[in-house]
């Protein structure tokens, strides 16, 4: 092979131990170790393939060198590698809009990485596509490319300043100060563009298992059945409530998203359901419930103090406020890069002790999947 190059349609990405190049064409996707990754970086085009194994001859044992010449045939094969000077043949390349619809696919069957690739290129060759922008965000976390995240939900945002949700991200991806909890408007809109398919996402996609570690939690200070009053804080869909039915004579649910709401009322499982903030609800009410539970919502807020403080405020005594969050490492809490607050376990005893509640249980188990990884739940029983 004359001076060979990377072939012009193949999407090149530096990853930890190297790179991935992806094809398009053949949807194929390659792996380069370190080795491989230099030889593709120093295969511009301008060299032949006798000079580029000169170049790395002092890095390769002895028997390096046929390892090498294997490396550039089976590149030439597969075609991933050209010779400077040949035709591109069936290898076109893509435009941008062909690669960020090929994205799409990539991505719905789970395929990240290509994906990934794909919407990249997209946006080089069709820089004022905003949705590609807001796709690629969302890609560079999935791969953990948190700069390059950042920036492109940014250049989605310089265009969409209305956009509530990705203002709030940005605020973790910029490493800013965070706000108390996320906005009404940060969760009206999630959760408008989320309901239609939110339990098939969190339960079948990243195997949610909140309600149930919530049940758990109930069951521990109260094993047996019991014919409370019960209020759902952030009720959503339904789920929790699902869970917490076998404990309850009355079941009162409220969530800011009506959207949401719609879900849970078609469960038939609620006395009565309402749209409304948490904190201002609990403020405007003086009615008194025998145990309030609040299934993943806190992952919206920071500080607790104010929340448990509103929560005993409408116990009786001896009832039980039950909540979940995602653990964290850092106390207090901190946004993370998705938006949401983890908490340090401490931080809930700090609170729980300011708001003179007992803490009855307060125990870790697996909430959900993320990106791949296991997030950590923090399930907590406070008792007043």
């Amino acid at each position: 092979m004359a001076n060979p190059k990377i072939h012009p349609a193949i999407l090149l990405s530096p990853v930890e131990n190297g790179y991935v190049a992806y094809d398009p064409a053949s949807d194929k996707l390659h792996q380069l170790n370190p080795m491989a990754a230099l030889l593709a970086e120093l295969s511009d085009g301008d060299r032949s393939v006798e000079d580029v194994e000169n170049l790395v001859r002092p890095l390769l044992p002895p028997d390096g060198v046929d390892a090498v010449k294997r490396w550039f045939d089976e590149g030439a094969k597969s075609g991933l590698l050209v010779s400077s000077d040949a035709a591109l043949g069936a290898h076109r390349e893509f435009t941008g809009a062909e690669l960020y619809a090929l994205a799409k696919r990539l991505k719905e069957y789970g395929n990240v990485q290509p994906a990934y690739l794909c919407t990249k290129r997209a946006v080089e060759l069709n820089p004022a596509d905003w949705d590609a922008w807001y796709d690629l965000g969302d890609l560079c976390q999935s791969v953990g490319r948190r700069e390059e995240a950042r920036e492109a939900y940014q250049k989605y945002f310089d265009t969409h300043p209305e956009d509530a949700e990705i203002e709030h991200l940005l605020i973790a991806l910029r490493d800013e100060a965070p706000p108390a909890r996320a906005s009404d408007r940060t969760i009206q809109q999630i959760y408008k563009d989320f309901a239609w398919n939110y339990e098939t996402r969190m339960r079948e996609d990243l195997e949610y298992k909140g309600p149930e570690r919530i049940a758990d939690a109930v069951h521990a200070v109260m094993p047996e059945p019991s014919n409370l009053k019960i209020l759902d804080l952030g009720c959503g869909s339904g789920l929790s409530g699902i869970t917490l039915k076998p404990w309850a004579r009355e079941l009162t649910g409220v969530d800011l998203s009506p959207e949401m709401l719609e879900i849970a009322r078609k469960r038939e499982i609620y006395d009565r359901l309402e749209v409304g903030e948490i904190t201002q609800w609990l403020k405007a009410s003086a009615e008194p419930f025998e145990m309030i539970v609040s299934c993943d919502v806190i992952i919206y807020f920071g500080d607790l103090h104010e929340l448990v403080a509103l929560a005993k405020s409408r116990l009786v005594p001896g009832g039980h406020f039950v909540f979940s969050m995602e653990r964290g490492q850092t106390y207090p809490f901190r946004i993370t890069d998705t938006g949401r607050y983890e908490h340090h376990p401490d931080h809930v005893r700090d609170a729980a002790a300011a708001a003179g509640l007992h803490v009855a249980n307060l125990e870790e188990a697996f909430l959900r999947m993320e990106y791949g990884a296991v997030v950590t739940g923090l399930f907590a029983v406070l008792r007043k």
